[in-house]
């Protein structure tokens, strides 16, 4: 006599664990699309160590950053696919660990990123360090913050551009013989002035 054999469990997904993941994935989504429109209008991006920051100290971030700077918290595994495809691929390297990520909105570099290190020493978050940024499609690791956080000001390159066209060539030499990135927005900006009085005139 055949013993009968019980039958097989069931492979099928349940309605409610199928309604689960198309949310999940929705809000994956999302994010990746919120994400991407940061990067549309941002100068720099910065990733910020995440771990072991309390859900209080997040907001006493965020409400202490000047509004041309925004604190978002996502998965590394968004952030890539948000990056990819654009010159803030070179991010790649902060994909790792828990970040939070800064999106500047402005050309002053500095002064946007100088609220974050105050709040560093005031809330003693020595251990939240910059990961690593990217401006202008190059990436700085966090040794090289420091380099970003020390740049001019825009009063500062037009204060430079018009005292070397204003005083003798050797002031004119030494603007030259400046770091190429200083030059560069030294004479960006100046192009971008230009315009403006001509759009004015």
């Amino acid at each position: 006599m055949r013993q009968s054999m019980s039958p097989l469990p069931s492979t099928s997904i349940s309605p409610c664990l199928r309604v689960d993941m198309a949310i999940s994935r929705e809000k994956k989504e999302a994010t990746v699309e919120k994400v991407r429109e940061q990067l549309e209008n941002a100068y720099l991006v910065a990733g910020i160590k995440y771990t072991g920051l309390t859900v209080k100290q997040l907001q006493e971030i965020r409400r202490k950053l000047p509004e041309t700077v925004t604190l978002r918290v996502a998965k590394n595994t968004l952030m890539g696919k948000a990056i990819e495809g654009t010159q803030w691929e070179a991010l790649k390297p902060c994909l790792k660990g828990m970040n939070a990520w800064l999106f500047v909105k402005t050309e002053e570099i500095p002064a946007a990123l100088k609220p974050y290190r105050e709040l560093q020493k005031e809330l003693k978050l020595d251990s939240n360090d910059f990961t690593g940024a990217v401006f202008e499609g190059k990436f700085f690791a966090p040794e090289e913050m420091n380099v970003l956080e020390t740049m001019p000001s825009r009063a500062e390159l037009y204060a430079k551009l018009l005292g070397s066209l204003q005083s003798p060539a050797i002031s004119l030499i030494t603007t030259l013989q400046a770091p190429a990135r200083d030059l560069v927005l030294t004479l960006q900006a100046y192009v971008k002035k230009l315009e403006e009085e001509a759009g004015s005139s």
